[in-house]
């Protein structure tokens, strides 16, 4: 008789349960997948023939139709090795002794995923999270996962986790030969020592000299969430000084954290031994990588940098040398904190709330308004250079701060700066404020938040008003601009532990325009 197991496929962000059905004749040999599977899906066959030959079983000798189900849903990688080859021993009559509806309850309130090795070892897969949180979503009581990705699984509360490390165990879990025991995930402790770890990678702030302005200006842009245009000569530190925001950035909240993990996981991307990510990302892509790898893409759509930098950094170094296209498509998701990929086979949104830290030149050599060496660009390549940031995206950088080279005099017996820690404290507590703010609504920092939240969460006094007012007007700034001006005025207030913007938080947030 036919057989089901279950299984599941990845789709951008989310997940759908796909049923593995599976029918065993009688006749001339014959082995065909049905259910628009892709390349690697199709050449399962093989792999799980020879799986099953060496793990002791014998394949069923007649017609074998496995249809992967529902049939308009393309299925892509290697995740349904397992459970096709489950599905074919039990569609077997002569296969286990067992027949299938014996087991039928067992088996529908299970999820299988694993990639099969020739030799019947079960290997890890990507997008463990999704998969999971989708099995729980759908009523299944556990799932059978690969054992390198059990912790990443067990993230996922309320399912039961068995993980499996060759086909044979998993069968013999199902047929009462052998029970798995269920997954349980070891204490996050030594997580802490890996994040206090990766931290110290970092550039600690105490190791920059000068640049006092800049570090106040990084400073509230990670207090609030702000992009930052970082704009100097060669050699003045910008690179150093964006490193180094790294440092100061605060916690991941629980739910920043699972969303990252679950980004990550998509994406192929996280660590074995780091089923959790704790930290914000830090994503510096070259100028010369393509739209694809920056913005997301291919023929099936997978997170790009911009995507990567979620809840984090995404630092683009020499920025007018971006490509135009890659530019413009930052303009999305620096308003809206998500990105969308649309493809023939259909649309796919992936998340990118990411601070922008931005670093270029004034002019292609490099030296424009330098007093230490001389500039050889004409009038007219420095325009054209300064064209290549359109003007919607930068209407969509909050923070503009000039990085001159420091006085190599002034670093000799120069006092070491406030260190990261302190930094990063003040930061953190400012956050605080800012979730508490806005408590009840999606937003946790103040540039996210929308102009309609600003008009009604951030109190300013009538005289900063008219001081704001007065200031875009005379730099001839658009509305986009007078909101963002606003969210930065209530960051730095929130720094300065005031309620209400004041004129002196309005005229530091405008001398940064």
């Amino acid at each position: 008789m036919p057989s089901s197991v279950y299984s599941a496929a990845v789709t951008g962000m989310s997940s759908e349960v796909v049923e593995v059905e599976c029918d065993a004749g009688t006749g001339q040999f014959y082995f065909i997948l049905v259910g628009l599977p892709d390349t690697a899906v199709q050449e399962s066959r093989e792999r799980v023939r020879t799986a099953l030959k060496n793990s002791g079983y014998l394949f069923p000798r007649g017609r074998v139709t496995v249809n992967l189900a529902p049939a308009d849903l393309r299925k892509e990688g290697p995740a349904y090795d397992l459970a096709i080859a489950t599905s074919i021993l039990f569609a077997d009559p002569n296969g286990l002794g067992v027949r299938y509806h014996e087991l039928a309850e067992e088996i529908s309130s299970s999820l299988i995923l694993g990639e099969l090795s020739l030799e019947g070892r079960v290997r890890p897969i990507a997008g463990i999270l999704p998969l999971v949180c989708a099995a729980k979503a759908h009523g299944f009581l556990r799932v059978f996962v690969p054992r390198e990705n059990a912790r990443e699984a067990a993230l996922v509360d309320d399912i039961a986790v068995h993980p499996v490390s060759c086909l044979a165990d998993l069968i013999a879990h199902i047929t009462g030969t052998k029970r798995i025991d269920s997954y349980r995930a070891p204490p996050l402790a030594h997580q802490e020592d890996d994040q206090a770890r990766q931290r110290e990678q970092h550039v600690d702030f105490q190791h920059i000299w000068g640049h006092e302005s800049a570090k106040r200006a990084l400073e509230i842009a990670a207090a609030g969430g702000h992009n930052i245009l970082l704009n100097g000569p060669p050699g003045s530190g910008k690179t150093l000084l964006a490193q180094s925001l790294a440092s100061i950035l605060p916690d991941l909240s629980v739910k920043e954290s699972f969303d990252l993990t679950r980004l990550y996981s998509v994406a192929g991307l996280l660590p074995p031994d780091q089923p959790l990510m704790r930290i914000r990302p830090f994503r510096k892509p070259h100028h010369t990588a393509s739209y694809t790898a920056i913005v997301g893409g291919g023929s099936t759509p997978r997170p790009g940098e911009i995507s990567l930098a979620h809840h984090g950094v995404l630092f683009l170094d020499e920025f007018p040398e971006f490509s135009r296209a890659v530019l413009e498509a930052l303009r999305q998701p620096l308003e809206d904190g998500s990105i969308t990929i649309s493809r023939s086979a259909g649309t796919v949104t992936f998340p990118a709330k990411v601070m922008l830290v931005a670093a270029k030149n004034p002019c292609p050599c490099g030296h424009f308004g330098s007093s230490l060496n001389a500039c050889v660009c004409s009038p007219q390549s420095i325009t054209r250079y300064a064209k290549r940031i359109s003007g919607p995206v930068r209407d969509r950088i909050d923070l503009f701060l000039d990085v001159p080279c420091v006085p190599l005099e002034s670093l000799q017996g120069a006092r070491q700066g406030e260190p990261s820690a302190d930094v990063r404290a003040r930061v953190q507590s400012v956050r605080e404020v800012q979730r508490n703010r806005y408590a009840g609504t999606p937003y946790t920092a103040n540039a996210h938040i929308p102009s309609s939240l600003v008009d009604r969460m951030v109190r300013i006094n009538p005289d900063a008003r008219a001081m704001l007012i007065a200031g875009i007007e005379r730099l001839g700034l658009s509305t986009r601009a007078y909101y963002r001006t606003m969210r930065l005025a209530q960051t730095i207030a929130d720094l300065a532990k005031e309620d209400i913007i004041g004129t002196m938080h309005i005229a530091e947030a405008l001398q940064y325009r």
